[in-house]
């Protein structure tokens, strides 16, 4: 994967991002392409971030948390980068443990409108 080069436009795809997120990465610098006149080049190194960054977000983590991950990934991070990370994903998953109950709470109670509903249907 030495030398693959994507385009902005083969990025989005890649990613399925639209090009407005991309923009905003590079712009708070989570990525940074290579660029070449008005042309973006995302190399190896950008599309291992991109893993990354989408990663994170689907964990929930807001952007900052994924800047830190992003740190300890490319610098074999100190121990306090790791401590401070492994905070970081211990908050946030009692924030998804807390989230599932939510949802679960909802679906159980959404069934039992829609079975109560449909029984006065059938009666």
């Amino acid at each position: 994967m030495g030398n693959v080069r994507l385009s902005f436009k083969e990025m989005c795809a890649k990613f399925d991002v639209t090009p407005r997120t991309l923009r905003y990465y590079e712009y708070i610098e989570l990525l940074s392409p290579e660029r070449e006149g008005r042309s973006r080049f995302y190399g190896a190194r950008e599309i291992a971030r991109m893993t990354l960054i989408l990663r994170g977000r689907k964990f929930g983590f807001p952007l900052e948390d994924i800047r830190q991950w992003l740190t300890i990934y490319e610098q074999d991070g100190n121990q306090a980068q790791m401590r401070a990370w492994v905070v970081l994903a211990d908050k946030q998953l009692k924030e998804l443990e807390e989230q599932k109950q939510q949802i679960e709470e909802a679906l159980t109670e959404l069934k039992a409108l829609r079975d109560e509903t449909a029984q006065s249907l059938g009666s």
